[in-house]
């Protein structure tokens, strides 16, 4: 991990924390949980209104939330619209991925309004898909920060010779 000086300072400030292990990886997994919910755009602030008010690590919730890399965005956005889709029997056009594709490669108003008008029946299938993946990806972060910390605690701890 001396490779990468600010992956380790980032972990470092989420393991290094004067909370407990568990109020550390709950803040984590709420980021987590803002990161991929369907309110992309408003997650930092929600996010760090929710810590603020539950007194959580802020540093954790905003790791957390960042763990959305922008590579990562698409495909799960895509995913988690088909699944809402099948959980309430709404078609999804066919060429979708190649629509998505035009108005990346050729923005202009004329794609956007048609990609728009076939999304638009897609909205409620997009919010329970996302809501629900962000819960999951929620869930599985609380857990694997948690024994990540705990882990990295007892190494700490433990007596040097």
């Amino acid at each position: 991990m001396t490779r990468f000086p600010r992956l380790r300072h980032a972990v470092d400030q989420l393991l290094h924390t004067h909370d407990t292990p568990r109020r550390t990886a709950g803040a984590f997994a709420l980021g987590v949980f803002f990161g991929f919910s369907p309110l992309l755009g408003l997650h930092t602030v929600l996010g760090l209104a929710l810590a603020f008010a539950l007194r959580l690590n802020r540093i954790a919730v905003l790791i957390g939330i960042y763990s959305n890399l922008p590579w990562i965005l698409p495909p799960y956005y895509v995913m988690a619209t088909v699944v809402g889709a099948a959980i309430l029997g709404v078609s999804v056009p066919h060429d979708l991925a190649g629509q998505l594709h035009q108005v990346v490669s050729e923005p202009g108003l004329s794609e956007l309004r048609i990609v728009f008008g076939n999304l638009a029946p897609l909205f409620w299938s997009f919010m329970l898909g996302s809501t629900i993946g962000s819960c999951v990806l929620a869930f599985v972060a609380y857990y694997l920060s948690f024994a990540a910390i705990e882990a990295r605690r007892r190494a700490h701890d433990r007596p040097k010779h």
